[in-house]
């Protein structure tokens, strides 16, 4: 087995973690694997913002370094315009009308986004485009 030097070893621990993450998706019949790996993001860089807060610099730059390693798996998301016109799209199609009707639109915005962009953004993005 080959020595890991100090940053490739946090590097293979991040990816254990993210494969060890990913087989539990897989066990648990999801199989949505961007799903799992927007998770662990967003984890990473919520924890790197908690360690910041909590004046912990040497944490928060590891957690921001596997959130940073994780997005490359990531593909790139949406640009604002392909947002706008999925979410016009779905708008059209369920016939909303209003910011009851959120929940129908999000529904077919994040089907038609498959995976691209992140729920709260669509979300923001949808509230905004039906007024609420």
């Amino acid at each position: 087995m080959v020595a890991l030097k100090a940053g490739e070893r946090d590097v293979a621990g991040a990816l254990r973690l993210l494969v060890s993450e990913l087989q539990k998706d897989a066990k648990e019949g999801s199989g949505d694997e961007l799903a799992v790996l927007r998770r662990e993001h967003k984890r990473r860089l919520e924890a790197a913002t908690q360690f910041q807060q909590a004046n912990r610099p040497d944490l928060a730059h590891r957690e921001a370094a596997e959130a940073q390693m994780i997005a490359r798996y990531l593909p790139p998301d949406l640009d604002d315009d392909q947002l706008q016109r999925i979410i016009a799209d779905a708008v059209q199609q369920t016939g909303a009308s209003g910011p009851r009707d959120m929940g129908a639109v999000m529904k077919l915005v994040m089907a038609q986004a498959g995976g691209l962009v992140d729920g709260k953004r669509a979300s923001d993005a949808v509230r905004l485009a039906l007024g609420a």
